[in-house]
């Protein structure tokens, strides 16, 4: 039975790359019916895109998605830094319908005002150079496409999936202080601009806390990704809450792989 959810929100699906966790993804899309959808940027990844490599898991996706706006549901879709090329088409007002392509969201939820953003606005202010970032978006895709196979094999012996990036983002302070720093960021663009609710993907790290800035405590909400962490944000009953992909699907392994994604793996 689908759960009805007012409000759903994921971002960093990256479609078109083999890190892309689309079986997953897909089975979460199927059990919800929601009244309002955004994806909060990064997509399809148009910057490591390869037409060579687009298995028949990532169009279900997008049918699914797009199935979504025949039913009466708006899909609104905020562009992100994988999603450049789309930006130029922010001020002609185009939209498909019920899909609605946007830079940012605000909006009244629970009444508080609610900001929806990718978030990558705050890599210049964090000192991301454009380069270094696509680099990084690359090794990213590699680390993840690798930890792909290594749970595949993990789930044929019986053994629980495990998370490399989260290991060496554990293990490497740079990437924790980075994090922290992007977080304060969002916050301090949620007080400037007269917001209580920030709600950001971009960075792959779900969360949600309150961040003190001056005399103000913002939410600061991140919906993760379907990359590693297969998590999103749902808006239901009045309240936000942060749902994880292995806790709603227990008895299916998030190391399990459609054919398709094990060819591309391997």
């Amino acid at each position: 039975m689908k759960r009805d959810v007012d409000i759903v929100v994921i971002s960093d699906l990256h479609l078109g790359t083999a890190a892309c966790r689309a079986t997953q993804l897909l089975a979460y899309l199927k059990s919800i019916n929601p009244g309002k959808l955004v994806l909060n940027g990064d997509i399809i990844d148009m910057e490591q895109f390869d037409r060579r490599y687009w298995p028949a898991s990532h169009t279900k996706v997008v049918r699914r998605i797009l199935k979504f706006t025949t039913t009466g549901i708006p899909v609104f879709y905020v562009t992100g830094n994988h999603e450049l090329a789309l930006r130029r088409y922010l001020d002609t007002g185009l939209d498909f319908g019920l899909l609605h392509l946007v830079d940012r969201l605000e909006w009244v939820v629970d009444d508080q005002r609610t900001l929806i953003t990718h978030g990558d606005h705050c890599d210049r202010r964090l000192g991301v150079n454009r380069w270094i970032a696509r680099f990084g978006s690359w090794a990213y895709d590699r680390v993840e496409r690798f930890n792909n196979l290594i749970n595949l094999f993990r789930h044929r012996l019986g053994r629980r999936p495990i998370s490399l990036m989260k290991s060496l983002k554990h293990h490497i302070t740079q990437a924790t202080t980075w994090i922290d720093r992007f977080e304060t960021l969002c916050a301090e663009t949620a007080v400037n601009e007269g917001f209580d609710t920030i709600i950001c993907g971009h960075i792959h790290q779900p969360a949600d806390k309150y961040i003190p800035i001056a005399d103000h405590r913002p939410r600061y909400l991140n919906c993760g990704d379907w990359v590693e962490h297969c998590t999103a944000l749902e808006y239901a009953h009045g309240k936000w809450k942060l749902v994880h992909y292995d806790d709603l699907f227990s008895s299916t392994s998030s190391a399990q792989l459609s054919l398709d994604e094990t060819r591309a793996v391997g």
